[in-house]
């Protein structure tokens, strides 16, 4: 008997399984968010600690020699290639040094944590930007611009940062770029969407092929049930021999059969007896 898609669609073992694939694929959409989620604090614990670290260094430079060692070992860091940044501003937020140009405007107004991420442009970026763009007619910016760099139609960063207050109440910002945690969770998201749908879809082919299969079972003892059902009482259902339970069900209703004729048998014996008995005179 040929097998089509539509047919196996019919089957209770289709529909369990249509079931059970909506409940994987939503197990796994619950599975990406979680781990994504998870990864992203992580890496936020990771970044605030690195920037703990660097804070506390800078505390130290400051208790050797205050606010001149404190801008020489800033200076320092802020020349060094990475992820940190650094920034040292007057009372009123004007940019001193470091290796910020410019920033959101209200990030150094409030001592601590950021409270979500924010845009920024490294010193020399506007610079570089407008000398490949040809754009050298217009003027750079000062360096204690503290303008938002989206607002000059620049590229800007988004980081977060620790935001202190020196005791002669000048601002101190440490912060680190979110550039590559942000890369990295994207990673993960991607390899664990793909993962996830590669495992859906070889569910998808295990459960067409085993569907098949059963399938082929199901119509082989239906047509023998046809056959015997025609009168063919010598007929048995097939039994593979692999002892699973369709093997079990087929030796089960064989057994039933066999006995069903012995049952015929003995009542066609007992007809054919009353018979021979009517005609005896």
């Amino acid at each position: 008997m040929a097998l089509s898609l539509p047919a196996i669609m019919k089957t209770t073992a289709a529909r369990l399984s249509a079931l059970y694939l909506l409940l994987f694929a939503l197990c796994a959409v619950l599975l990406v968010f979680y781990m994504t989620s998870l990864s992203a604090r992580m890496l936020t614990a990771q970044t605030q600690e690195t920037i703990n670290d660097e804070v506390l260094g800078l505390a130290r430079a400051y208790q050797r020699g205050g606010l001149p060692v404190l801008v020489r070992v800033v200076e320092n860091r802020s020349r060094q290639p990475g992820a940190n940044l650094y920034l040292i501003a007057d009372v009123n937020g004007q940019i001193l040094t470091g290796n910020v140009q410019s920033l959101e405007p209200g990030v150094i107004e409030t001592e601590g944590w950021t409270t979500e991420p924010f845009s920024y442009q490294r010193f020399g970026e506007g610079e570089l930007d407008r000398l490949r763009s040809g754009a050298t007619d217009q003027p750079a910016p000062q360096a204690g611009d503290n303008s938002t760099p989206q607002s000059t139609g620049e590229k800007g960063h988004n980081a977060i940062a620790l935001v202190l207050r020196l005791p002669n109440q000048m601002i101190m910002l440490v912060g680190r770029d979110l550039g590559e945690p942000e890369r990295f969770r994207a990673v993960i998201s991607r390899a664990l969407t793909l993962a996830l749908g590669m495992m859906g879809l070889g569910g998808l082919l295990i459960w067409f092929f085993v569907g098949r299969a059963a399938l082929k079972r199901i119509d082989s003892v239906s047509d023998a049930s046809r056959r015997i059902m025609g009168g063919d009482l010598s007929g048995r259902l097939p039994v593979t021999g692999a002892g699973d339970e369709f093997d079990r069900l087929s030796e089960n209703l064989n057994a039933m059969l066999a006995r069903i004729a012995m049952l015929n048998e003995g009542l066609k014996q007992v007809s054919d007896n009353i018979a021979h008995d009517l005609k005896t005179p």
